[in-house]
Order: C-alpha cells, then sequence, then structure tokens
C-alpha cells in the first residue's frame, strides 16, 4: 500500500483558522480594576451562577455551604466540607466589588462565607466582534493551599463508580430494547435506525479490477485506487486533504466540489490519468444517515460527527456529487454511495466469510450486519427474493433518541446532549463514541473544581472550554504504568497549567477507567442485539471492528469481550472482534465492483 499526504488543490486549500480577537484591555486597564476590590466586610453575599462549562449546584447559599469559595481569577481558595483557606481567618468574610467597564460596581460574593464565587476570570469585555472574553489572573502567588485529601479521592471515586458501572442485568436489559429498536426499523419507514443499503448479498471473493474509492470522514477526505485481485487480496494506493472546520460547516455543495476537486486530482496527477484511459466506477463512502431506495442515491437526513454544511441535509447527496463530478469534468462515474461501516461489514467478509457484523467505534459509533429481504417488511415493494441477502446499516447511534427510556444518561451525558449541535438526537453515540469520551471527564473535574475539591489555588479557566480534554488524553493516561504516573503529569501540566498530586492523579486514572469501561459495554450491548437478533450466538461469528477507539484505546476490545461474556454468559466467547478491513477504501470499492457486475447482469438494474 503507498500512502500520500497532500494539500488540495490550490483553489480549495484551506485557509487557517480566524486567530481569536484581542481582548480590548492592557495591563495598566486591568491593574486599575483589581485596585478598585473592596475589602470591607458585608453581611451578606449572593452566589453567582456556575460557569457554562461546571455542573455544580446554583441554589444559593445552600449549595455555597456545601462548595468552597473561589476567586473571580479563577483561583480556589476553600472548601466548606471541612478544608479552610488560608485567605481567610477567624469569622471575618472579605467581600469583593469589581467595577465594570462602564465604572459601574457589581457585587462579585464573598471570600471566605458562604457566598460561591464565579471563577470565570477578574474581568468580562465585548471583543470588536462581540463576543465576551475573559481575564484570568494570577493573584494571592504567596499563599499555600492545600491539596485534595486521599480521603477525599476516594469518596468521590465511589460516587462516579456508581454512576459508571453497568451491571450485567443493565446490559441485558439495554440488549433487548436495542433488539426491539432495529424491529421496528425494519418493519416501518421514518424510524431514526435501520437504513436498507441496497448491496445485495455477500460478495464471492472472486471480485476483480481498478475502482476508486471517495471517503468523506470526521476528520479527512481519503481518495483511494483500488485494485481487487481477487481471494481476498488487494492493493490500495491513496492520497488524504485535511478537511477545515470551516469546510465542514460551509455550503453543502461547495464541500462536494471540492470532493469532485480532490478527486480530479488524484486520477490526473497522482495516478496520470486521462480520459483516453477509460473512466472508471466509483464508490463513495458518505458516511452520514441517508435513506437510499437506490445503490447510487442518497438523502441525507441529517449530519453527525459536527458536520453543519447547510443545504444538503434532506436533499439527494449522490444526485449533488454527480453534478459536482461533471462541474469539474472527472473521469469518473458513480456507481455506489455506501456508509463506512456497511464498506467495513463487506471488506471484512472479503478476507475472512465468518465475519457477519461489522462496527465502528470511532468519532462517531455504528454498526452494519447482513438481513434477509423476507425479513425487511419495509422493502416488500421491491419484489425481492425472500432469502435474498441485503446488507443493513445499523444507525444505531440514535438508539434511544427523543425519548430517552432506555439508557443510564446522567447529567454529564445531558449536558453534552443539550450543548451539541443536535440536541435529543444520537443519544447512544453520545455515551460511546470518542467525541465525546474526554467532555464527560472534563465536566466531572469542572464539578469537582466548583466544589472547591480539585486544584485549590491554581488557574482553571484552560479546563472550562468545552471539549479541551481530548479523549487521547484518557487513552494517555490508562496506558501511564509508572509509579508516580508521570504521562498524568505531563497531561495536566503541559496542556492546562495545574500541579496536580499522586492522589489527585491516580484518581483521574480510574475515572478514565470507569468512563472507557462504560462505553466499551454500551457497545458490547449494541453487539449482543445483533448476535441475538440473528441467532449467531450457538455457532459463533466474527466481528470486523474499526475506529480510533476500538484500535487505540488501550484495553476497549478486552472490555467488550468481558462485557460480552457478562450479557451470554460462556458462550459470549464464541463472539470475537477483530481489527477490520478498510471498509471506507477496500469495501467501498468491493461494493462498486459487486453493484458493477450486479447490473450488468441484468439482476435489479434499477436498485
Amino acid at each position: 500500500m503507498s500512502v500520500q499526504v497532500q494539500t488540495p488543490p490550490s483553489s480549495n486549500t484551506p485557509k487557517p483558522l480566524l486567530k481569536p480577537p484581542t481582548m480590548a484591555a492592557t495591563p495598566d486597564k486591568l491593574a486599575t480594576r483589581l485596585a478598585a476590590l473592596d475589602t470591607s466586610v458585608s453581611p451578606t453575599s449572593s452566589p453567582a451562577p456556575s460557569s457554562p462549562g461546571g455542573v455544580g449546584p446554583q441554589d444559593g447559599s445552600a449549595a455555597s455551604a456545601r462548595h468552597g469559595s473561589v476567586l473571580d481569577n479563577g483561583t480556589n481558595i476553600g472548601s466548606a466540607a471541612g478544608r479552610k483557606s488560608s485567605t481567610s481567618s477567624g469569622a471575618a468574610r472579605a467581600s469583593f466589588t469589581m467595577t465594570n467597564t462602564d465604572g459601574v460596581e457589581e457585587r462579585r460574593g464573598s471570600v471566605g462565607g458562604t457566598g460561591r464565587i464565579s471563577r470565570r476570570g477578574s474581568n468580562i469585555v465585548m471583543t470588536p466582534g462581540g463576543a465576551q472574553a475573559v481575564f484570568h489572573t494570577r493573584t494571592n502567588d504567596d499563599v499555600e493551599f492545600p491539596h485534595a485529601e486521599k480521603k477525599t479521592m476516594a469518596d468521590h471515586l465511589r460516587k462516579y463508580e456508581s454512576l459508571l458501572t453497568l451491571t450485567p442485568q443493565r446490559m441485558r436489559m439495554i440488549v433487548h430494547a436495542i433488539e426491539d429498536t432495529l424491529d421496528n426499523g425494519l418493519q416501518k419507514d421514518g424510524q431514526v435506525v435501520v437504513i436498507p443499503t441496497f448491496v445485495f448479498g455477500w460478495p464471492t471473493g472472486e471480485e476483480k479490477g481498478d475502482f476508486l474509492a471517495l471517503d468523506l470522514g470526521g476528520t479527512n477526505l481519503r481518495v483511494c485506487l483500488v485494485t481487487l485481485q481477487g481471494h481476498g487480496k488487494f492493493e490500495v494506493t491513496q492520497t488524504k486533504y485535511r478537511l477545515t472546520e470551516e469546510q465542514k460547516q460551509d455550503e453543502g455543495q461547495k464541500l462536494l466540489d471540492f470532493c469532485a476537486e480532490c478527486l480530479d486530482s488524484f486520477i490526473r496527477d497522482t495516478l496520470g490519468r486521462t480520459e483516453a484511459d477509460g473512466i472508471l466506477p466509483l464508490g463513495f463512502t458518505f458516511s452520514y444517515p441517508c435513506s437510499q431506495d437506490r445503490i447510487d442515491h442518497g438523502v441525507l437526513i441529517r449530519w453527525t460527527k459536527g458536520f453543519g454544511a447547510p443545504n444538503i441535509e434532506g436533499r439527494d447527496v449522490a444526485a449533488m456529487f454527480k453534478e459536482s463530478l461533471k462541474r469539474f469534468n472527472v473521469p469518473a462515474e458513480l456507481t455506489a454511495l455506501i456508509n463506512d461501516t456497511t464498506g467495513t461489514l463487506i471488506a471484512s467478509n472479503y478476507v475472512d466469510p465468518h465475519t457477519k457484523i461489522a462496527v465502528i467505534f470511532g468519532t462517531g459509533c455504528n454498526a452494519a450486519y447482513m438481513e434477509t429481504a423476507g425479513s425487511i417488511p419495509k422493502i416488500n415493494s421491491i419484489g425481492l427474493p425472500k432469502e435474498q441477502g441485503m446488507a443493513i446499516n445499523c444507525e444505531w447511534g440514535a438508539f434511544d433518541s427523543f425519548d430517552h427510556q432506555h439508557l443510564p444518561r446522567t447529567k454529564y451525558d445531558i449536558i453534552i446532549d443539550e450543548s451539541s449541535n443536535k440536541p435529543g438526537e444520537q443519544s447512544f453515540e453520545k455515551m460511546i463514541a470518542g467525541l465525546y469520551l474526554g467532555e464527560i471527564f472534563r465536566l466531572i473535574l469542572c464539578e469537582l473544581i466548583d466544589a472547591g475539591d480539585l486544584f485549590l489555588g491554581q488557574n482553571t479557566y484552560k479546563l472550562e472550554k468545552a471539549y479541551a480534554f481530548d479523549t487521547a488524553f484518557l487513552s494517555l493516561m490508562e496506558s501511564d504504568i509508572t509509579d508516580e504516573l508521570l504521562t498524568v503529569i505531563g497531561v495536566f501540566t503541559h496542556f492546562f497549567g495545574v500541579e496536580t498530586t499522586l492522589e489527585e492523579r491516580q484518581f483521574f486514572k480510574k475515572l478514565a477507567v470507569l468512563i472507557g469501561t462504560r462505553a466499551a459495554r454500551l457497545s458490547a450491548c449494541g453487539i449482543a442485539a445483533i448476535v441475538s437478533k440473528k441467532g449467531y450466538l450457538e455457532e459463533g461469528c466474527a466481528v470486523g471492528a474499526d475506529g480510533s477507539l476500538y484500535n487505540k484505546y488501550p484495553n476497549f476490545a478486552n472490555r467488550v469481550h468481558t462485557a460480552l461474556t457478562d450479557i451470554f454468559g460462556e458462550k459470549g466467547k464464541k463472539i470475537v472482534t477483530h481489527h477490520a478491513e478498510d471498509g471506507s477504501g477496500v469495501g467501498s470499492a468491493i461494493i462498486a465492483a459487486m453493484t458493477k457486475s450486479r447490473k450488468d447482469a441484468q439482476f435489479f438494474v434499477d436498485y
């Protein structure tokens, strides 16, 4: 396999991200504002709301009594739960007053008393673009603050263990609910799961020839030439093009034009082909939920994975892409529009016919399996033979969306859902996928910071930014085997500028294990639902699995296997996951080959 990484064609070279606007203040002005602090004793205090990144209570004095105080500059100064700050003594309480940009005094709360103080910074100003910008400064550098106590960390760990642990009984309940959801999706249209793909049956393993594959993923656009050699063998030449955040939100047709231009550049510049060399069949891997009524058609139901390009949802993506191919005179013919999970199913079976299920655990999550036409009442009008195979794109990331009756969602899951660009949707995915696990961890940290139980005396504003804690950090922490947990030290000091104790680091690692284990056990529930539905348990089957979470997150695969045994007993060991073949590249090409062969044989050519 040869791999190249190129920048996109010049006319579509991604623009750099916009720099944040400069704060409209100088150090002198900031010093003037800080000099206006009033330290007069105040008998009353008003609690400030928790920061958007935090999840602490906001119910006035009752909440304040339970939680510590935090200075306006982002520095934690004490906890009401047994630890006192060295900045306050006796019964005295210092009330902070700040002069805002208009010269008007604002009551901020009290220090050392029961008042809760926001840790959002020294002051807030409006940028030229109209956004709020927060000042964060370090003060009280000469004050010593206690670190979190070992018992406190142990108490919190027990709390999060109860919140994030899935028992075998609970998993079996979720399995039954997913199975029922799949059954409903096969019966009738308009469901959020189960999309027939019009991939008719398994590959023969003898597919041969040159085929193009285009993969629009969550991070990159990948273009491949796949040479199928039969007997489960193939060769791949590919090029990757980086997608910018602006492109993900840009006009839908512009996004597809970019894909066509990159494909044209790959064919002409990398492969050195022209129209004289013939037009190659193309499989387009479009890994977002689309309703299909034939293989080269797909109406986008909804964007996932952070995409939000307008004027494409509800439209035929295949037809729009064909327009782009024509506009740029690309020597390729769109033969099949597929989902990456469907491609993974076909590619894995091409290499190992024992593979019956495919799953993706990466930025998002999904699965595919092979159903018989007789078990899909909603496509009866096509007239397929009842035993004819039809690959099913489960789209199980949408399981339990909107109603939220089956999944054990915590308040952190609810915050992630409600603050997402698709509230109420993709509930299963938001508890499993790599896009969200780091954010669950960060929200728990913010809760402990708000309570005054973590990072006392340290500026924590870097942790307040949504999705600042990448899931890769959890992976690094779980992989740390040093006695002092040196990797955990590096994560927090290098990326977030906070110091940690050994007790805190041990807690962080165990919390990462809890979050990663919950994701793996929920993932196993989805696999178990398909196994149960198809009756694969007695004979066993292989499950082709792909995605960064499965491939790179430590112990993820082992935890899935353990969970399958918890669900099914010893028979669960017959269900074995393995690293899948390249579904979005090789699988797409194989499906293009199968489609061409099927239509050449005049078998259901309209589909």
